[in-house]
């Protein structure tokens, strides 16, 4: 005969893990300061200014 186990302990460990896991991608997702944000959002205006730069005319 196998062991006894709570139903509710394993359901509320599996919850706790997902809600571990969902904390870590928010984390790198969110958790950055403004400054590195504005960073971020200076280099891609920059990268896409430098692309349309780039862009030969249409000669038609």
């Amino acid at each position: 005969m196998g062991d006894i186990i709570n139903l509710n302990r394993v359901r509320k460990q599996r919850d706790r893990v997902q809600r571990r896991k969902e904390a870590v991608v928010n984390r790198t997702k969110f958790g950055r300061t403004r400054a590195e944000q504005d960073l971020e959002r200076a280099e891609a205006e920059k990268r896409q200014r430098d692309l349309d730069a780039k862009q030969r005319d249409d000669p038609s």
